[in-house]
């Protein structure tokens, strides 16, 4: 969808444990969407991605000790992320219970309220 020209590529060293390869190995990736300066795009979905995620798109990955497979799990991110913005809404049609569930609801409820009945305390009428 993107063409790989667009997007911005830097590595860093990853945090947490991993030891001295963690320490020496740039293997977290961060990628960079210019989405305002984008050619690929549309009108309208530069304006869409825009209204979701401002000016740029940012991803980070440092989950695996592979840059490979980081660069990778950030595309996917990416482009998950962006389908997801460029997806049309669907809008609920609003729709009438059916005889059916109202019988129903109203049944649990006087089940509900028979079960709250029964504990409490008797009364003593006299």
């Amino acid at each position: 969808m993107i063409p790989g020209a667009e997007l911005e590529e830097r590595f860093s060293t990853s945090g947490g444990p991993g030891g001295q390869h963690a320490n020496t190995s740039h293997t977290r990736v961060e990628l960079r969407f210019d989405i305002g300066g984008s050619p690929t795009l549309s009108d309208h979905q530069r304006q869409r991605l825009s209204e979701r995620f401002g000016d740029e798109l940012r991803v980070v990955a440092d989950d695996e000790r592979s840059q490979r497979r980081n660069r990778d799990l950030a595309r996917e991110r990416m482009a998950a992320r962006l389908s997801s913005a460029l997806e049309p809404v669907r809008h609920r049609r609003p729709t009438r219970p059916t005889l059916g569930s109202k019988r129903r609801r109203l049944e649990s409820k006087r089940q509900r309220s028979a079960t709250k009945r029964d504990r409490r305390r008797p009364r003593h009428d006299d």
